[in-house]
């Protein structure tokens, strides 16, 4: 099997090309998808670097990776919601790390995918489901946002804030972003009511009144503002800093959920949802994808495509 893998912790030196991987096995519970398209996201380089070490069992060699889409290769005879042919998307964070999504096959638990949605390519779909589900758990579980809420979202222009403010739009929400200037016009065409420039100050000081919510996706002195700059630090959520809870608000960790899959790619399908793709890599160029990504600023999704 072709498909980017390593033998140790490092940075991208350690990710090697290569086409003797031993096919996966598959389990009862588990869908064996032949990889469309892989997105890189930050955790990877995370994983990478031994940072989740203490949190997951690690078996070397590892295939990086967490967000795919591709089509069902086959089932185990547990699984019920896929069958061969079928073309599905997921997050596949598994109870280990090893079979990631880097390569032409992943094991996935059932869990951890639906069905792709249909007005989406399979590079748009494999960017979508780890900030897609970030930013959708976030607002609807941590922040419970609902129709004629004020949203703050920080790095609106990011991965996941891109996808929390057309979210919480479709939600019903009036949406206030911070980015950089030259993403302003961008936020906006995404459903910004408003549009903030981070480094023009803090941004409590930028508001005309507290918001209803606050979604932090930066932390640091951002998050110590972030009392500042809400109604209720109980609406509070941080998906990037604990200490958040020491302000009374919520720390979200993302999860796989099937069910919440499938309300992005109704939100997608529905025409409120889409996925920018700053760049496709192929296999073989997955250190640069790393990189790029490593290097922040990017906007829109960088993706591995087989």
């Amino acid at each position: 099997m072709r498909g980017i893998a390593y033998d140790r912790f490092g940075g991208t030196e350690v990710l090697t090309y290569r086409e003797d991987l031993p096919e996966p096995p598959v389990g009862p519970d588990t869908v064996l998808v032949r990889v469309r398209a892989a997105g890189v996201n930050p955790v990877d380089m995370l994983v990478r670097g031994g940072g989740l070490a203490g949190a997951f069992p690690h078996h070397f060699p590892i295939v990086p990776g967490w967000d795919v889409a591709g089509v069902v290769e086959a089932v185990g005879p547990a699984v019920v919601a896929f069958a061969p042919g079928d073309e599905v998307y997921g997050y596949v964070r598994r109870d280990d790390v090893q079979w990631g999504t880097a390569a032409e096959l992943v094991p996935a638990p059932q869990r951890c995918l639906a069905h792709k949605p249909e007005s989406l390519s399979f590079t748009e779909a494999g960017g979508l489901p780890l900030a897609g589900l970030t930013a959708y758990q976030a607002l609807t579980e941590a922040l419970d946002v609902g129709e004629g809420d004020r949203v703050l979202v920080h790095r609106a222009a990011g991965g996941v804030g891109f996808n929390a403010v057309q979210i919480a739009v479709a939600l019903g929400a009036h949406v206030i972003g911070t980015a950089s200037p030259k993403n302003h016009d961008v936020l906006r065409t995404a459903g910004c009511a408003e549009v903030l420039d981070y480094s023009a100050g803090p941004i409590s000081g930028q508001l005309s009144e507290p918001v209803d919510a606050v979604l932090d996706l930066v932390g640091g002195d951002t998050l110590t503002d972030a009392p500042a700059q809400v109604r209720d630090p109980a609406r509070i959520a941080s998906v990037v800093e604990p200490r958040v809870l020491e302000l009374g608000g919520r720390y979200v960790f993302v999860r796989p959920d099937a069910h919440d899959l499938e309300e992005l790619a109704r939100l997608a399908d529905d025409g409120q949802l889409r996925v920018p793709i700053a760049r496709a890599f192929p296999l073989a160029e997955t250190a640069a994808a790393h990189e790029l990504v490593a290097g922040g600023h990017v906007r829109g999704k960088v993706v591995i495509t087989l």
